[in-house]
């Protein structure tokens, strides 16, 4: 009985609390953005609410502050991607208007900030990516990557096409490539961007062709230039070894050439008196050239 009596007191004194004017409290106010949805589009998801401070009569708080039958407020964009945001003053009339019986009092923040963009279509370069495929064990690319067609169409907001600057990656998802390649290849678009843009093609047709090289090595000669008298190699019977890959057909051209290892005394490292080990000839048809070892301790006597 008791319980009863608290319960029913409870709750005639909610009511009658509710009935009072009057009450002020901050609310989550839901909004609507209204623009030309055929020409633009969000680049990021819009704000769907915003924090105001409103006071009035309970019950019409209590409406606002759960949503019930909230109407959300209309914000009107005439040209959207002029700028990327909103200032919270200009809305007060409106929105005051809008709430009525309920009396705005303020509305928290200044800025209501937003990316809109215009919708666009260009016309992009298709290009490998990089990190989608890569070749076996001395293979090379020989010339350039053909595609068909040399140019893809894509539409979508202007400030993320524009972050293509002027390319499209095409994923190849191939590895330990040794043949020549010719394929048609389904185009991809990154699953962040999938709701932005849209590609007209659907796919590419990949061709290119590749080299193979063959390993060789040579032990060199050591030529001293411009040495003082007194500027010795910590290991005078050192004999560098020259590592390259080269292809096949260039091999007479090899046969002809006699390699040295090259000390120049005037570029020395001061520091740590060692010497980088130079190569002559440097010929451009072989590949990965290097110098075991790389560099070679001084000592002065």
């Amino acid at each position: 009985m008791v319980v009863l009596c608290v319960a029913a007191a409870t709750t005639f004194w909610v009511l009658n609390a509710l009935n009072k004017d009057n009450y002020s409290t901050i609310v989550d106010y839901p909004i609507q953005w209204e623009y030309d949805q055929k020409n633009y589009i969000p680049v990021k998801p819009l704000p769907n609410s915003i924090q105001i401070q409103i006071s009035g009569n309970g019950w019409d708080l209590l409406r606002k502050y759960f949503n019930i039958s909230g109407t959300a407020y209309p914000i009107l964009l005439q040209s959207p991607a002029e700028k990327n945001y909103l200032l919270t003053t200009d809305l007060k009339r409106g929105l005051g208007e809008f709430i009525t019986p309920t009396q705005l009092e303020n509305v928290l923040g200044d800025t209501i900030h937003y990316q809109i963009d215009r919708i666009v279509t260009k016309t992009l370069r298709p290009v490998l990516d990089s990190l989608s495929y890569s070749f076996d064990k001395n293979i090379a690319l020989d010339g350039k990557v053909n595609f068909i067609p040399d140019q893809l169409e894509i539409t979508g907001p202007s400030s993320v096409l524009e972050a293509f600057e002027g390319k499209y990656p095409v994923a190849l998802n191939a590895t330990k490539i040794k043949a020549n390649f010719s394929g048609k290849v389904l185009l991809e678009i990154e699953e962040r961007l999938a709701q932005l843009v849209q590609l007209k093609q659907k796919e590419i047709q990949v061709s290119f062709s590749v080299l193979s090289f063959l390993e060789g090595n040579k032990r060199l000669k050591i030529k001293k230039v411009n040495f003082p008298s007194n500027v010795k190699l910590t290991n005078e019977e050192l004999i560098p070894v020259l590592n390259y890959l080269i292809e096949e057909a260039n091999l007479p051209q090899l046969k002809d050439l006699e390699f040295e290892a090259i000390l120049d005394y005037r570029k020395r490292n001061r520091a740590d008196s060692t010497l980088q080990i130079e190569i002559s000839p440097n010929p451009k048809f072989l590949k990965e050239v290097r110098i075991s070892p790389s560099q070679i301790k001084l000592r002065y006597e």
